[in-house]
């Protein structure tokens, strides 16, 4: 369903006047925390969970989320989200093409990295602010507290785009107290981490901190080509707070920061190569070979250039209106700045380089009441989003395109790239026309893209207990979401505008008759072609037979397989791009939905309970922000009556419409002192998926179907000693496609997702041995995925005169390579009590288990296969003061 609001004015007056009726709301639809929860809390027998936006212990709170605390941050060397998928068996975090492109999967979904117009389907909250971008997520994790990770769709609590979960960082409140840490952590690839923490009063009620760190390493990829190395480490961050609280009923919390990265990354190596490899080697490329593809050595032409930038100020003020009542408002305002150049062709050789810059400004505004009085409890909130997205992009031909491309012409076209020039040139009456200017070294297109958004969504969740121990949970969340995309993107690339089914059609007329004169009827040679316009005697007559092989062209369709210069195509990377909007494509969506869920939970004994619930979510329309953003192919009849199409007009999918979930839970937990255990089964569906795929060349948008996964969860923690705590989680996952006819890949209904494992196993265990006034803790971890396909094919397979497109040839390109993670870490820690010292030394990944995180067409190699490994065996030591 769409409806239609009048832009950013009428949003932020609705968004003040909700914020103001919120005061007005009936006292029964807020919550508070109980009394219970709060001595369980104090007592320090619980993990606080604020999930459900109140605190809870993590048994309490019916929702599937699992906390990993900031303890095991530090002992498991946790330095940012993408470290964190090692210890939560239902997450999966991939880095790929830079630095700033995180992608987040829980449950088995999850997408929005690499394409600045799609935002993720996984909600990524710091300190209750909504992070929109993958750009805007990566830093490392500065005096975490807890992070909360939540399965499932969460939308009637979080307003914007929580379809498929949330992952929820909280951060130490400044303290009352002085109180400190410094920490320094050297390890091998000469890695060096540092990190301080100061916090204290300013007066009885005003405390601050702040948060420094630097994190370096050199890279693990040696670059064979240019030297040095890549895959590297170079960021840091300050975070500074401010609280104010006045002992009663008012607390306010100002938080600023400021990070940057500028790094080199990220390592892409070649798994098959294709004769068009083969061709780029005899210029002189060199790429490595599939044996070595986890040998950590690369080929490049151009050190990659990964500058990242991102500041923000917020402020959540809590009032206690009355004892049952508090109102909470978080105001925040973030910018991300991001630059970056890659050599994209991945190989020696100068082929083609691409660069872009980014600009996000984000501002975002909650308000909510939350309650408790008797038997209902519960909230009433706000959510208002507004986002401005900038992206400038060029791509350039590198000094040795066009001698790849002499030699690729020579193999498709039997003809070297001078006499290509002349020859298409001679078809269209100007022999000279494009002499010298196929794959010319400077920029082949260039452009912008701009995206607006503006959302607001009210929710609200209603806790009653029918009866003792028994909880009824209603919650609903209305969006409203305007999106507006403007592209302004240019190609200039010569050969890739040259229709080549028509100046093939021609060039068979021209052979025919030319045949005929000097053959006997036998179609001409391209030399003897050449050579007959070289006569100056023949001049009358070639002219005769050029406007000839025109009208033949015209009125004539050529079988593909009699068409001498549709080889040529796999060259015309870059076709004339249709801008947005335009007459047919308005670039403008508007989306509104109710989302909802429905739970019941009951406390079966003090140690045990369960819950069961049907929740439903949802993610607006999003846009592809790429030079990869084609029109839908039932848009081609009205945009060629427009005029607007171009030579060799490709089509596939600039626009995903909205993605709305479900998901069907029921959930136990217990706590049994020394022993927990909580089990999850669920259905969950996304049906209209977005889907983002990298083709090789730009990335293809389209929604799904539905996508359906059986899933159980599994966790559980148990101190049978007093020394030893144990904890295993596992995972197992089912999913399909119930429905994906138009998938990058062609109809790919009924099969399996790729990327998803059956099987995730995390088993760890810490062993806290006194030793005399000090403690030596060891700590272990084991992160297993069964083995699973990488990717569900590869679009460069794709054939359009085999009968099914080549949706077959694409699957199974894809289809021979598969990932299994077998991944362990440990650490042993020496604490000095008396003093707040520790010394560790640590490792990740101490097999050295290697894998690929994902696969890709390699760009201008077409048969040719690319994919980026996983990072090694690292390790090292750290020193912590904390006072």
């Amino acid at each position: 369903m769409t409806t239609k609001f009048s832009g950013v004015a009428s949003l932020s007056r609705l968004a003040l006047c909700g914020a103001s009726g919120l005061a007005l709301c009936v006292p029964s639809l807020v919550q508070a925390q109980d009394t219970s929860t709060s001595a369980d809390i104090a007592s320090g027998n619980a993990i606080v969970v604020t999930a459900t936006k109140r605190e809870q212990t993590l048994q309490e709170v019916p929702v599937a989320v699992t906390v990993t605390t900031g303890e095991v941050l530090e002992r498991e060397q946790i330095r940012d989200l993408k470290d964190l998928q090692s210890i939560v068996p239902s997450l999966r975090v991939s880095q790929l093409q830079s630095s700033a492109n995180t992608n987040f999967i829980i449950r088995g979904f999850g997408n929005g990295a690499n394409n600045a117009g799609i935002e993720p389907s996984v909600g990524v909250f710091v300190d209750g602010v909504y992070r929109s971008r993958s750009a805007s997520q990566i830093n490392d994790l500065p005096n975490v507290s807890r992070i909360e990770v939540l399965r499932g769709p969460q939308s009637t609590l979080f307003g914007k785009n929580a379809s498929a979960g949330i992952i929820s960082i909280v951060t130490a409140e400044p303290s009352f107290t002085p109180t400190g840490n410094i920490e320094l952590s050297y390890g091998n690839y000469d890695a060096v981490v540092a990190k301080g923490y100061l916090s204290g009063p300013v007066s009885d009620n005003l405390a601050f901190s702040i948060a420094m760190g630097v994190n370096k390493r050199d890279g693990y990829v040696e670059d064979l080509a240019i030297g040095g190395t890549t895959n590297e480490r170079d960021r840091y961050f300050v975070r500074g707070q401010a609280l104010y609280d006045n002992g009663e009923n008012v607390k306010f919390r100002l938080i600023a920061d400021y990070s940057n990265l500028d790094e080199n990354c990220c390592a892409v190596v070649n798994v098959q190569p294709s004769s068009f490899t083969q061709a780029l080697q005899l210029i002189g490329g060199q790429v490595n070979t599939p044996a070595n593809a986890f040998a950590d050595q690369v080929y490049n032409n151009l050190a990659s250039t990964n500058d990242v930038t991102n500041s923000g100020i917020s402020g959540q003020l809590d009032y206690d209106l009355n004892d049952n009542l508090t109102f909470t408002s978080i105001t925040a305002y973030r910018e991300t700045r991001g630059d970056f150049a890659q050599d994209v062709d991945f190989t020696s050789a100068d082929l083609l380089q691409r660069f872009n810059d980014q600009k996000f400004e984000t501002f975002t505004q909650e308000a909510r009441l939350t309650g408790n009085w008797d038997r209902f409890s519960g909230l009433v909130g706000l959510f208002y989003f507004d986002e401005s997205v900038k992206e400038n992009q060029r791509v350039a031909y590198g000094d040795d395109f066009r001698n790849y491309g002499d030699v690729l012409l020579q193999d498709q076209l039997q003809a070297p790239l001078l006499a290509a020039e002349q020859l298409l040139g001679t078809l269209y009456f100007n022999p000279t026309q494009y002499l010298g200017t196929f794959f010319a070294p400077g920029t082949v297109e260039q452009g912008s893209f701009t995206l607006d958004n503006q959302a607001l969504s009210i929710f609200a969740q209603l806790d009653f207990e029918v009866a003792n121990g028994l909880t009824l949970t209603l919650g609903g969340n209305y969006t409203m979401d305007d999106k507006t995309g403007v592209t302004n993107y240019q190609s200039n690339d010569v050969f890739s505008n040259i229709d080549l089914v028509d100046a093939g059609e021609r060039l068979a007329a021209v052979s025919q008759s030319v045949g005929a004169i000097v053959n006997g009827g036998t179609p001409a040679s391209l030399a003897q072609i050449g050579a007959f316009a070289a006569n100056p005697a023949n001049a009358a007559t070639f002219g005769q037979i050029l406007q000839g092989a025109a009208v033949f062209a015209a009125n004539n369709e050529l079988p593909a397989a009699l068409n001498p210069l549709l080889a040529g195509q796999a060259l015309q990377n870059f076709p004339r791009f249709v801008n947005i909007p335009n007459s047919v494509e308005s670039g403008e969506t508007s989306d509104d939905n109710f989302s909802y869920t429905v739970r019941l939970a009951y406390d079966i004994s003090p140690d045990l309970n369960v819950y069961a619930s049907y929740a439903t979510g949802f993610k607006a329309s999003s846009f592809a922000l790429s030079r990869d953003s084609r029109p839908a192919p039932g848009d081609a009849a009205a945009l060629g009556a427009a005029g607007l199409l171009y030579n060799n007009q490709t089509f596939g999918s600039r626009f995903a419409g909205p993605e709305e979930s479900e998901v069907i839970e029921i959930g136990f937990k217990g706590n049994w002192g020394k022993y927990s255990a909580n089990l999850t089964g669920f259905r969950q569906d996304i049906n209209g998926f977005q889907s983002n795929v990298f083709t090789g060349t730009g990335f293809f948008l389209a929604n799904a179907g539905k996508q359906r996964t059986y899933g159980v969860e599994f966790d559980s923690t148990a101190n049978p000693i007093d020394p030893l705590t144990l904890n295993f989680a596992v995972t197992w996952l089912d999913p399909s496609y119930e429905s994906f006819p138009q998938s990058p890949y062609g109809d790919i209904t009924g099969t399996t997702p790729a990327g998803i494992p059956e099987w995730t196993v995390v088993v760890g265990g810490q062993w806290a041995q006194p030793i005399g006034d000090n403690t030596l803790i060891l700590r272990a971890t084991y992160h297993h995925e069964s083995e699973a396909q990488i990717i569900e094919g590869l679009p460069g397979f794709l054939d359009p005169t085999l009968p099914d497109g080549g949706t077959a040839q694409a699957l199974a390109a894809a289809a021979p390579f598969r990932r299994e993670v077998n991944d362990l870490s440990a650490s042993m820690t020496f604490v000095v009590e008396d003093t707040g010292l520790e010394l560790s030394v640590w490792g990740r990944n101490l097999t050295d288990d290697r894998y690929f995180q994902s696969l890709f067409d390699s760009p201008a190699q077409p048969g040719s296969i690319s994919a980026y490994p996983n990072q090694p065996r690292t390790y090292g030591g750290t020193v912590r003061y904390k006072f």
